[in-house]
């Protein structure tokens, strides 16, 4: 009985390792997102539109737990990386995703930093894939996006810190309401061929609402006095000091 319950145990840890058993280590295309919003289930779909919509709304007043969350997402990326050349893949992205979630809180400023230089990369790379330029060199636009919005953080906190969560917030929203589209194969079928025909579709989708919900957080944190919106105000005031 022992033997059986061990390796009954056995198994579903190693079932828990598939989660991580493909990390991908190449730039995604479009078809690798539209894909995986095929893949998506319902739930996921309606958490992503959720907390997309706070983050694009109120990210300003959350932005140390956005900044958390990021930091464990990234640091769980990279451990389930690092840990799959010893088949641990699970093991050592909740340990990396802790650890840089805790080195993140004493060095807030930095981590906005560190996470608007991704955005910054994201958003260069994806400029330069969609002006068609030449793909080997899609790091460039990388760098440049990286350095530049990683610049961006130290000048202007405050609104870079409305950027980012509106930017992260518009990319959860958009593919949330992809995910949910997938579920029905008509209505899947007639937005891959438009996105197909007009790569630039995506993203505009995402742009236009980042847009929008960084206009309404400056108009919403815009508090007289110059107060920057209460006590998250005060706290991004602090870190440009």
């Amino acid at each position: 009985m022992s033997l059986q319950l061990l390796a009954t145990a056995s198994q579903s840890f190693q079932k828990s390792e598939l989660f991580f058993s493909d990390v991908p280590t190449t730039w995604p295309q479009q078809h690798d997102l539209l894909t995986w919003c095929h893949q998506m289930t319902p739930g996921v779909a309606v958490l992503l539109i959720i907390v997309g919509i706070i983050y694009l709304l109120f990210g300003f007043q959350i932005f140390r737990a956005v900044v958390l969350i990021n930091a464990a997402v990234v640091g769980g990326y990279f451990g389930a990386y690092l840990g799959q050349q010893g088949d641990a893949a699970t093991i050592g992205a909740v340990i990396v995703a802790v650890a840089a979630a805790a080195i993140a809180w004493p060095t807030m400023k930095y981590a906005v930093a560190i996470m608007g230089g991704l955005f910054g990369a994201l958003l260069g790379a994806s400029i330069w894939r969609g002006a068609n330029l030449d793909p080997t060199l899609v790091w460039a636009g990388a760098m440049v996006g990286l350095i530049g919005f990683g610049m961006l953080s130290f000048v202007l906190f405050r609104g870079s810190v409305m950027m980012y969560t509106s930017l992260q917030g518009a990319f959860m929203m958009v593919f949330g309401i992809l995910g949910m589209i997938y579920q029905y194969s008509d209505a899947a079928k007639q937005v891959s061929e438009h996105l197909k025909i007009q790569p630039v579709l995506l993203p505009a989708a995402i742009f236009v609402p980042a847009l929008l919900g960084l206009i309404f957080q400056q108009h919403y944190h815009a508090a007289p006095g110059g107060s920057g919106g209460g006590s998250g105000g005060g706290s991004g005031a602090g870190h440009k000091k």
